[in-house]
């Protein structure tokens, strides 16, 4: 079976808790009172990104991080929206609890939400699986066989207008407000400022305009995670 060399040809083609205490000034670390659940990582960059490397965090971990309760301190970001961060994370679990079901581990989400952004539109990331399940479409099913929207596709014909967003989303956009696509090698989501494919990790790994490193989030199982 020949695999997709890019996301355009895979989606169709049309184009590709209150804080306890002060911390450090180089590290932000949460402690939620309820889950009893700890959550350290860097500070954001004066970029307002996560310093380069990968942060493996479990959904618990995540929910408790700075990334939703917000950087220290406090008063530097009065705007910073934590209900609306902790939905997209409470949706985020909907659609990784799928992919863990259906046996996918290696899943890594980026984006808005992982910069010092108030109000992050979403969320996105990617997974590691076999290219046949995807280009065969199993993965698509088994996924939609799960979720009660059946809202796994990355077919562009899919998409639809969304009021207030500037492009046309995919159905787990109007879901979950969470786009998550399936990464292997040779498939590329995208190119570098100079023109360069590049495939998912390399991709979210880097700013769009300026394709400055930065940091990302791996989600872990949580008896990984202790």
């Amino acid at each position: 079976m020949k695999r997709a060399e890019s996301l355009e040809a895979l989606s169709g083609g049309n184009g590709s808790a209150e804080l306890d205490k002060e911390v450090r000034i180089d590290y932000n670390v949460q402690y939620d009172k309820v889950r009893g659940s700890i959550s350290v990582l860097p500070s954001f960059t004066s970029d307002g990104l996560l310093p380069q490397g990968d942060y493996p965090l479990t959904l618990e971990q995540l929910g408790a991080s700075m990334l939703v309760v917000g950087p220290c301190p406090s008063e530097h970001y009065p705007m910073w929206d934590r209900v609306w961060r902790r939905q997209l994370v409470e949706n985020l679990s909907v659609m990784v609890q799928q992919l863990w079901d259906v046996g996918i581990d290696e899943i890594f989400i980026d984006g808005s939400f992982v910069e010092d952004k108030d109000h992050p539109n979403d969320i996105d990331g990617y997974f590691v699986c076999d290219p046949d399940r995807v280009i065969s479409g199993r993965l698509v099913y088994d996924l939609n066989k799960l979720d009660p929207a059946k809202c796994w596709t990355w077919d562009n014909a899919a998409r639809s207008e969304s009021p207030g967003s500037a492009k046309r989303q995919l159905p787990m956009w109007h879901s979950y407000h969470v786009e998550l696509y399936p990464h292997y090698n040779g498939l590329f989501a995208g190119r570098d400022k100079h023109g360069t494919p590049l495939e998912f990790p390399a991709f979210f790994r880097k700013t769009r305009r300026d394709d400055w490193p930065k940091g990302i989030i791996k989600i872990i199982k949580p008896n990984l995670g202790r």
